[in-house]
């Protein structure tokens, strides 16, 4: 990911924030025929290892996962973004921008093909965004669990290699950021998100 010095953040507790709050991503690999693919999954991120493990799990019938199993896998996680106006600024030749938030994660995907290692997983996931169901999944039918068991392939990915660009106009003067994060204060969700990330960290 091409990023600037000055857009570059390494502190690994932003970033294990950012992926745990956008944990809707896209993991990146050829497919078996050697074409590049995506993938669109929610996962689950723990503060595991030296810069936290992905978690989740494929649809069975779906084929990526057979080429990324055991392979390098790039996950990227897309944060809050928003269009900068150049009514922001005081400099007049200037021009419009966008502002962003987003990590890459890099690490070899394991399989994670055992039932009740692959329970597991789903019981991750629900507790992460639907707690109140883990006692409905866990009165379901055996037979009828096994099933759904069957139609996925989970995975771990440890991370090994991690990068965070947080581009919030940190390359313009001080009063234009100033003006940046009071506009975007009071705009979308989007963007009152980026303001807040340029309050704390104090652009």
């Amino acid at each position: 990911m091409y990023t600037p010095k000055f857009n570059q953040l390494a502190d690994r507790a932003l970033l294990l924030e950012v992926m745990q709050t956008h944990s809707f991503a896209v993991l990146f690999g050829n497919s078996t025929d050697g074409t590049p693919t995506a993938t669109h999954l929610p996962l689950v991120i723990k503060d595991e290892g030296p810069h936290g493990t992905i978690e989740g799990h494929f649809a069975k019938a779906n084929p990526h996962w057979q080429s990324l199993a055991g392979h390098e896998t790039l996950v990227v996680f897309s944060g809050p973004h928003a269009y900068v106006s150049t009514t922001n600024y005081a400099e007049e030749l200037s021009v419009p921008t966008w502002n962003y938030i987003a990590v890459h994660a890099y690490g070899i995907l394991e399989l994670v093909e055992d039932d009740n290692a692959k329970d597991a997983l789903l019981k991750s996931l629900i507790a992460q965004h639907e707690p109140a169901y883990a006692d409905q999944w866990h009165v379901l039918p055996e037979g009828f669990k096994r099933t759904m068991l069957a139609g996925i392939v989970g995975f771990h990915i440890p991370i090994a290699r991690i990068e965070g660009k947080f581009k919030l106009s940190q390359n313009r003067p001080e009063g234009d950021r100033k003006s940046v994060r009071a506009s975007q204060s009071s705009g979308s969700a989007d963007e009152q998100a980026l303001a807040g990330w340029m309050q704390r960290l104090g652009i």
